[in-house]
């Protein structure tokens, strides 16, 4: 009894090491912040078993949308939080409202889809997005800095401050008038809002449009 006691205390020892030291996602030079990009996408729902903990929480402790705005998870130095925009693809619109570790320091958007067929449906696929709000630097900086202690969102405040301190500026949406979704940003992160992200899992590679499992939130590649 006392040797088996032992070796689940060495293997719980082992397994907490091992988180600490995952490795970031490899850098990605940021894109540039224009009203019209080409983005890599990948999808994520909360049936995954990884993503039961979170349920339908995103990491600002609001819930997981997929209504007439859909949730994002993005690196919020790239897609600060509140930013919205428009999949030219499908007309539809979405709001990065979240964000994952292996997203920090990639040129990824993970979008929310509300089952794992319809995830596994979408994929990865690279897409024309159009910007209709641009949030806001500060703002982001603000709702994480209290998770600075988190690698990946360190990552992602390094980057901020960086954009912060040049006065580096978001350019103007063109069609501004018509994104008529209210952006609805929290003074603060609820305090049950995951330190990690709801989207918050493996480093995913390049993939083609309907490839499956192309998911943010395992702890694997899948």
């Amino acid at each position: 009894m006392q040797l088996t006691t032992l070796r689940l205390a060495a293997l719980a020892v082992a397994a907490s090491l091992a988180g600490c030291a995952r490795p970031l996602p490899k850098y990605e030079k940021p894109i540039a912040r224009t009203n019209l990009q080409h983005v890599r996408t990948t999808a994520y729902t909360e049936t995954e078993a990884d993503h039961l903990v979170h349920g339908c929480q995103t990491c600002l402790g609001t819930t997981l949308r997929y209504g007439a705005v859909h949730s994002a998870a993005a690196d919020w130095s790239r897609w600060p939080a509140g930013t919205q925009f428009r999949i030219l693809e499908t007309g539809e619109v979405c709001e990065v409202d979240d964000i994952g570790w292996a997203l920090s320091g990639r040129n990824t958007i993970d979008l929310y889809k509300p089952s794992k067929s319809a995830m596994n449906t979408w994929g990865v696929r690279t897409v024309d997005i159009e910007i209709l709000h641009w949030g806001d630097d500060a703002d982001s900086r603000r709702l994480l800095a209290n998770r600075r202690k988190y690698r990946h969102v360190a990552r992602m405040l390094t980057d901020l401050d960086k954009r912060i301190a040049r006065g580096e500026k978001n350019p103007e949406p063109e069609n501004a008038a018509i994104a008529a979704i209210p952006v609805a940003i929290p003074s603060t992160v609820a305090v049950s809002a995951s330190p990690i992200g709801a989207s918050g899992g493996s480093s995913a590679t390049a993939g083609t449009t309907g490839s499956p499992l192309r998911s943010f939130r395992g702890g694997t590649v899948q």
